[in-house]
């Protein structure tokens, strides 16, 4: 292993966005309560059960936006027609509600601000000084206006997010689709890239994608659950793994 804490075949570090680099995720899972109570609501009234944490990391952590719409409301016996991705953020259809979530996510990213794991970031900074190559690869439309807010997106070589994905056709995770293209772009194969994810859908694509080395970032207490999912390590902050200058 190297003083990275990867295997010395590692050419590449391929991260995910939120949970990994940026404190985003909690942000991110209120958008999604605040949408889908208001709509599980209009549907089951006062007694419905709400959007709980656990909801959060087995429907939505890690996907597209739509897909998480999906996978959430299915398990609810809600089915909502597609629309289309321009829909209004009232309409009562699957892009309307992802775009719902998006305008409350952008607000509260506004108001609050967004915050980078300062491990992450030393972490990087040692990746990139031993000369690997980095990408960001992550489900969100807003990843370049995330690291642009944190000051860092000058750490990456390629972002493949979901407006790239978007564009090329990939779809999110857990398929590895996302990842595989990032190495492509960085000219490593999968087997020389190692991914960073918090997300066990992130865990089921870097499984499914045969790379060299996965490592999981558990910030909620879900460690069993990461490496079940496919982790070849787990941390809670990437400083654990060493390369600090």
């Amino acid at each position: 292993m190297t003083q990275l804490g990867l295997p010395d075949t590692i050419q590449a570090c391929l991260f995910d966005l939120d949970g990994v680099v940026t404190k985003t995720a909690v942000v991110h899972a209120a958008a999604w309560k605040e949408t889908f109570d208001a709509l599980l609501r209009a549907y089951d009234g006062e007694q419905g059960r709400p959007f709980e944490d656990a909801d959060y990391d087995e429907y939505v952590d890690g996907r597209p936006r739509a897909d998480g719409v999906r996978a959430f409301l299915d398990s609810r016996g809600i089915h909502l027609p597609e629309g289309g991705p321009d829909d209004p953020p009232d309409a009562r259809t699957v892009h309307g509600v992802g775009n719902r979530k998006n305008e409350l996510l952008l607000e509260r990213i506004r108001t609050g601000g967004v915050e980078a794991y300062e491990g992450t970031l030393r972490y990087l900074e040692a990746v990139r000084a031993q000369g690997l190559r980095t990408a960001i690869v992550s489900s969100s439309a807003n990843c370049q206006d995330v690291l642009r807010a944190v000051g860092a997106e000058h750490l990456f070589d390629t972002r493949i997010d979901g407006v790239v994905a978007a564009e090329r056709s990939l779809p999110g995770k857990p398929n590895p689709d996302t990842f595989l293209a990032a190495a492509r772009d960085l000219g490593v194969e999968a087997s020389r890239a190692a991914v960073f994810e918090d997300a066990l859908a992130g865990m089921d694509a870097g499984r499914a994608g045969g790379f060299g080395y996965v490592v999981g970032v558990d910030r909620v207490g879900q460690t069993d659950a990461l490496y079940k999912h496919g982790a070849d390590t787990v941390v809670r902050d990437l400083a654990e793994l060493g390369g600090r200058r």
